[in-house]
């Protein structure tokens, strides 16, 4: 049996904002959280500004002022979303603490930043995860994007989400087919797109619902409404905001099919949890997705192309012969994920292999 001291089974985790934010990212924070725990690590969890990753100036010295307090040595995961903006903190910092970057998708590459601004975050990000003892990323996807951007492969770690088992999707039965899209309302997540795919189909039987917060960026959800009137789509398209996770759960059961018109995903948790219940998909080739949905699980198509993926939601929609197809490779996929136990037992062996030495090595 391995043995392991107390001290390699204890760990600082530094997470921006909510940690209940009903985010992909921030569920994987919580999990891995409840996952280390139960393993019996000692998890010393502390809320950073929810202002990342555009800190405000106290919350730069706040982040400082809580690395400057953790005692040398001690092992520090700090969320992606706030320390591909501490650079400075992190050169600080990262000579007597153990740093580990958790990576969900590189900052400058959210959907609709300005070119400087985004310039500015690919900088800013590089400068700080040179400075990090290990890099977890949430898929292999995003691990190449990172080497491609300067970062050693022997320093990055995978990490996949995990899934919890689930029963198969029954489906809706009735007249209408019932479509679900599960992501926040934001420009990354092409509810855009979605529409405009959507509008052509309207003599076909459908009803779309989408969950996910409209609060994280109001403006773009207010953009997202008026775009569902002006296509006509207002009794056809629901967006129902983030539902609670027993209703979420529901929601997955009585769907038809699953569609995600992401223009890009760092792993794509809500597709994996389509998987598991063996949901068709429709999702685009970008990010992680193409390693997640193999093409007997789901049809993917090219970000940015409404008439693509009009054109696959309308076979879909139309064919259930095909529907039953990929229902039967989706669910196939889905039991081979791995489950949240395993994804804590891969973070903790990533954080056991750069403790016991020197933080430096």
């Amino acid at each position: 049996m391995e043995r392991t001291t107390h001290r390699t089974r204890r760990l600082w985790f530094l997470v921006p904002g909510d940690l209940e934010t009903p985010t992909g990212g921030y569920r994987y924070d919580r999990q891995i959280l409840e996952g280390l725990r139960t393993l019996r690590w000692e998890v010393e969890h502390r809320a950073l500004d929810g202002s990342f990753p555009f800190p405000s100036r106290k919350a730069l010295e706040r982040a400082a002022g809580l690395l400057s307090g953790i005692p040398d040595r001690e092992t520090v995961v700090v969320d992606g979303l706030a320390f591909g903006a501490l650079p400075e903190v992190a050169e600080s910092h990262g000579q007597h603490l153990g740093l580990i970057a958790l990576v969900h998708h590189p900052l400058w590459l959210e959907t609709g930043l300005d070119p400087r601004r985004a310039e500015s975050l690919r900088v800013s990000e590089t400068r700080a995860l040179a400075r990090a003892r290990r890099v977890i990323v949430t898929s292999p996807a995003t691990a190449r994007l990172l080497q491609d951007h300067g970062v050693p492969a022997d320093r990055i770690r995978v990490v996949t989400p995990g899934v919890d088992p689930a029963p198969a999707a029954t489906g809706s039965a009735g007249p209408d087919l019932q479509l679900l899209c599960v992501a926040t309302l934001t420009p990354r997540k092409g509810h855009d797109v979605l529409l405009r795919a959507l509008a052509p189909l309207a003599p076909l039987p459908w009803h779309l619902h989408c969950v996910g917060s409209l609060d994280r960026d109001r403006h773009w959800a207010a953009e997202l409404l008026r775009l569902r009137r002006d296509l006509g789509l207002d009794e056809r398209v629901s967006f129902t905001g983030a539902l609670g996770q027993a209703e979420l759960d529901q929601r997955y059961v009585q769907s038809d099919l699953f569609v995600l018109p992401t223009r890009f995903e760092g792993y794509g948790m809500v597709v994996a949890e389509a998987l598991a219940r063996g949901l068709p998909l429709v999702v685009t080739r970008t990010g992680a997705l193409p390693d997640l949905v193999t093409p007997r699980a789901g049809i993917l198509v090219p970000p940015e192309e409404p008439a693509a993926l009009g054109d696959a939601l309308g076979r879909l929609i139309a064919n259930a012969g095909l529907r039953q197809q990929l229902a039967a490779g989706s669910r196939a996929a889905g039991l081979r994920l791995p489950t949240w136990t395993d994804a804590a037992r891969e973070f903790a062996a990533a954080c056991r292999q750069i403790q016991g030495g020197d933080v430096h090595g």
